[in-house]
């Protein structure tokens, strides 16, 4: 069996809450889960107190147990120090331009470039 520490999400539609959790990883999203572990509230601003609440003492016992976090879940413990904080790539491969849009532009760098060495 697998752990995971996760967001499960809840509210309403439009308003998003989530409940971290920790679950097998082969469970649903918003299904079974073993222990709540805390709340994340992205509708509030990054500086509000209640947009994440943690239940340290319980997070550092799964880990310990050898429950992994997602990526997100891993951001919010590496702010509030419970491990180290995971590096955010500067340019993630899903915002890149695919293919044909690197050669356009490609083409239209050396074409402005042909224009500008005949002035």
């Amino acid at each position: 069996m697998s752990l995971k520490i996760r967001l499960a999400r809840g509210g309403a539609k439009k308003r998003p809450y989530y409940s971290i959790v920790v679950a097998d990883s082969r469970s649903p999203r918003d299904g079974r889960f073993i222990e709540k572990l805390g709340t994340y509230n992205p509708m509030l601003e990054r500086s509000h107190s209640d947009r994440v609440i943690l239940k340290t003492e319980r997070i550092q016992h799964w880990l310990g147990v050898g429950a992994l976090p997602t990526e997100r879940v891993a951001r919010f413990l590496g702010d509030a120090g419970l491990i180290t904080k995971p590096a955010v790539p500067d340019d993630p491969i899903k915002s890149r331009p695919k293919a044909r849009a690197q050669e356009r532009a490609k083409a239209a760098e050396e074409a402005a470039g042909a224009a500008a060495g005949r002035s």
